[in-house]
């Protein structure tokens, strides 16, 4: 099997967060034939029931190439053409698993067997594998996270702050408003406030960005609304603790901001000969909480088609990031 069949029949597998356990079980499967041609071992590590982590290894690692097994939905089948494979997980990240998987072969017939491969579940949701994995750590000393990052070196990426903000009303018939009061105008009050605060900005990240995603609330038309509620979601530049104060005062006195995710902003190295860039969105990074090693982000595809219905990933760069995972990991395993 090649890099691109591997890849197509890892997309061809419905992995939606959190529907892991079959792309797991292949991953557990393909690995475990190559550890037993290679004197490797490999570990399905239960993160919840019917939800694992598959780790591959050597010798004691001290480079791990990690990416996530889950996709967003909707699930779509692969295809391909001259130039691209496409279906859902196509660069985000299951191209990316199968030019792990190979730079790894490589190594170990060129006989490097410090590197290891680390498949965690529920990136796309809340990095429950990558949380889990930050307790079983092994000692690697540098993780090589994969993302779509159109083949460049990551130098930061940036973070998510996520809340909902959920407003009480009174309920009342539409025509005697003076007898309720309105959950969804208190909401959009607080949002109007949260739209004019002053985001941080970074040197190397840029500028925090703020989205506000859902809005719901009412019961009817003619029925003064009791409950209303909007997600709001912020890339940050740093810790949040700022941009959380922030948010607090914004909606006091008119609704709650109760946080749901916090995952700080992220600084990464750089690595000789490799371009670098900044990303705005987040990974399992953070999550790993340093267990794994220093982290480097790295991934062939672009996040812009990734989660559309578009999802692809270019064959010349997936077959390209083989060599770069290999050099990257090289460099990290010199004395």
């Amino acid at each position: 099997m090649n890099a691109f069949e591997l890849t197509r029949a890892l997309i061809d597998i419905d992995s939606v967060t959190p529907n892991e356990e079959q792309v797991g079980v292949y991953l557990a499967g393909y690995l475990s034939a190559l550890a037993e041609r290679t004197g490797g071992r490999v570990e399905r590590i239960e993160v919840e029931p019917h939800r694992y982590n598959v780790l591959a290894y050597w010798d004691a690692p001290v480079v791990t190439l990690s990416t996530h097994i889950d996709t967003v939905p909707p699930f779509f089948a692969s295809r391909e053409d001259d130039e691209f494979i496409w279906g859902r997980g196509a660069c985000d990240t299951k191209g990316i698993i199968a030019s792990m998987i190979f730079a790894v072969e490589a190594l170990l017939a060129a006989g490097e067997r410090r590197a290891a491969l680390l498949f965690v579940v529920g990136e796309e949701r809340n990095s429950a594998g990558a949380l889990a994995a930050a307790k079983d750590s092994r000692g690697s000393k540098y993780v090589i996270n994969g993302e779509p990052t159109e083949s460049k070196l990551v130098l930061g990426s940036k973070g998510a702050l996520r809340f909902e903000v959920v407003a009480q009303g009174k309920m009342a018939h539409s025509a005697y408003p003076h007898l309720g009061e309105s959950a969804i105008e208190k909401l959009l009050d607080a949002l109007e406030r949260v739209r004019k605060i002053a985001l941080p900005s970074d040197a190397v990240l840029g500028q925090s960005t703020l989205n506000i995603g859902t809005i719901q609330g009412g019961r009817a038309p003619n029925v003064i609304p009791d409950h209303a509620m909007a997600e709001v979601f912020i890339r940050l530049v740093d810790d949040g603790d700022s941009t959380r104060r922030a948010v607090a005062e914004a909606v006091a006195g008119k609704a709650e901001a109760n946080e749901v995710l916090c995952i700080p902003a992220v600084h990464m190295g750089s690595i000789p000969g490799l371009e670098t860039t900044v990303v705005a969105f987040t990974t399992d990074i953070p999550a790993f909480n340093g267990a794994w090693g220093t982290p480097y982000l790295f991934g062939p595809g672009s996040i812009h088609v990734a989660h559309t219905d578009q999802e692809r990933i270019a064959k010349s760069e997936l077959v390209a990031a083989i060599e770069t995972y290999q050099m990257i990991a090289r460099h990290l395993l010199k004395p």
